[in-house]
């Protein structure tokens, strides 16, 4: 790039990239890419745009994988997108370490740091801080407590459960984590409650351990309550989000997965499901070096 002049025009970046213009006005769109304004004229520093691309090379990663954390919608929205993507859903933590180690081309997390109240951010930057990765929002949840139809045991709260049969989570979920983060602040200790011995490693599995009649209660989401008949408990709202390879992201899965994702299919199936507030879809909330 040492022939090219200190800051580039769009003709100029799209021809080196071999992108059409309105793909480099995307990028610029949602700060994917280092960039300037002069006299409101866009302006491609050369050398941040080199280091840019330098940062999306190095070992491949399967376009076609998505790790991390279980969310229903996500799921139906992979296999209806047509996006021939493959998931493995065991915990917003495994998710960010098979990204780590570039088996997946992106992850679903959903992680509160305690300290600052930060959804997500502090745990990308922690395992992922170096690497050329971009954090998009897919949606804000509805997460409590999920209890068989018409509320048998009359619960208002954590507090209740103590004694009852609940159904956990895996090691290294968000769901886990954050559930035993809300006991700590109530001042519960999980050995008052009657833990189901084996943990529910999706959304889905966790409803339908309540909606069977093996648990009185389960930490998890609305949008799984209304389709059992379960009656749900609100506790907080949580961000759910998909930390993507920058490179995969304009990869064909990906973007047939975020195509989908804004039409009306995809904004009423969310409305079907309840307990979703997709507004901020591909919003970038992080975007690595």
């Amino acid at each position: 790039m040492a022939e090219l002049p200190a800051y580039l025009t769009t003709r100029e970046l799209a021809g080196l990239l071999r992108l059409k213009e309105r793909r480099v006005y995307e990028l610029v769109a949602r700060g994917e890419i280092p960039c300037v304004r002069a006299t409101g004229k866009l302006l491609f520093p050369r050398e941040e745009v080199r280091r840019w691309l330098e940062g999306e090379r190095g070992e491949p990663v399967p376009a076609d994988v998505l790790a991390g954390s279980h969310d229903p919608l996500l799921e139906w929205a992979l296999r209806e997108s047509g996006s021939g993507i493959a998931s493995f859903f065991d915990g917003s933590r495994d998710g960010l370490e098979r990204l780590r180690g570039r088996r997946a081309a992106a992850a679903g997390v959903h992680l509160l740091d305690a300290a600052s109240g930060e959804w997500n951010l502090p745990a990308v930057r922690e395992r992922l801080g170096g690497a050329p990765v971009v954090v998009l929002e897919w949606a804000w949840r509805e997460r409590g407590l999920l209890v068989p139809p018409g509320n048998p045991r009359r619960l208002r709260g954590l507090r209740d459960l103590r004694g009852l049969r609940v159904v956990p989570r895996q090691p290294g979920s968000g769901a886990g984590d954050l559930f035993a983060e809300l006991l700590r602040r109530e001042g519960i200790e999980e050995t008052e409650l009657d833990l189901l011995p084996a943990p529910a490693r999706t959304e889905s599995e966790l409803a339908l351990a309540v909606a069977a009649g093996e648990a009185d209660a389960g930490f998890g989401l609305a949008c799984t309550a209304r389709p059992l008949g379960l009656d749900f408990l609100p506790l907080l709202r949580e961000r759910f989000d998909l930390v993507v390879w920058r490179r995969a992201f304009f990869e064909p899965p990906l973007q047939r997965l975020f195509a989908f994702a804004r039409g009306s299919a995809f904004a009423a199936r969310a409305a079907e499901l309840g307990g979703y507030d997709p507004e901020g879809l591909g919003r970038v909330r992080w975007n690595g070096p």
